[in-house]
């Protein structure tokens, strides 16, 4: 891997995971001296950044971490509605439903799980496992690739939500429902159940996650 891919990488958990929160200045010289790298790999990655939307550049100060805002949460849900749901539609309709049923037990088995214990490494796999298999149904190159754009920003944005015993629970079914919609064979329950859970998780981001962060 170069080192600018290495740089880039590496950054970009830092930002995702709130290691440098927003407004956090990328000085080149500072992340140079802390990645042990000199500063073009550097530059290379900050340009990278700024590119995903995750870094800005200012007059004067550089590039540093771009904030998150109620309006870019909304815009981040509204395009996240039409490329999730759309993708549901499309693994509806594929030859994968024997493995989405599976997968729906296995959310259901989490949800036990979750009332148990606090097992949300496992959870949080399982999450990706099916955002990985409705790409692979949906077999849409562009779509997928979006997706992918998309869910590093919203996984930024869910480190502020924390991990909210109540909310876990809720989720586990709500991705139970998109599986075995899918497994189903109805896009457009498939679509719906996708509807309902981005609501819901938009409206606990709203309420738990953004609203405490603008609080004093």
């Amino acid at each position: 891997m170069k080192a600018s891919d290495k740089v880039y990488e590496s950054l970009r958990r830092d930002i995702v995971e709130w290691r440098l929160s927003p407004g956090t200045v990328l000085a080149e010289v500072e992340q140079s001296d802390r990645l042990g790298v000199s500063r073009t790999p550097v530059r290379e990655a900050l340009a990278r950044l700024v590119a995903d939307g995750l870094a800005v550049q200012q007059r004067g100060r550089g590039a540093i971490v771009s904030e998150i805002s109620d309006t870019h949460v909304e815009d981040l849900f509204v395009l996240r509605r039409a490329l999730e749901c759309e993708s549901a539609r499309l693994a509806a309709r594929s030859t994968h439903g024997a493995d989405f049923a599976l997968l729906a037990q296995r959310f259901e088995t989490a949800a036990q799980q979750l009332r148990a214990e606090a097992a949300t490494d496992g959870y949080y796999q399982l999450v990706s496992e099916l955002d990985e298999m409705i790409d692979t149904a949906a077999n849409n190159t562009y779509l997928s690739g979006a997706l992918r754009t998309l869910r590093v920003h919203l996984q930024r944005v869910r480190r502020l939500a924390k991990d909210n015993p109540e909310r876990l629970l809720e989720s586990a079914g709500e991705h139970a429902a998109i599986a075995r919609a899918i497994a189903s064979g109805k896009p457009e329950v498939a679509a719906a159940a996708t509807t309902v859970h981005l609501h819901q998780s938009f409206e606990h981001i709203m309420t738990h996650a953004v609203a405490t962060e603008r609080t004093p």
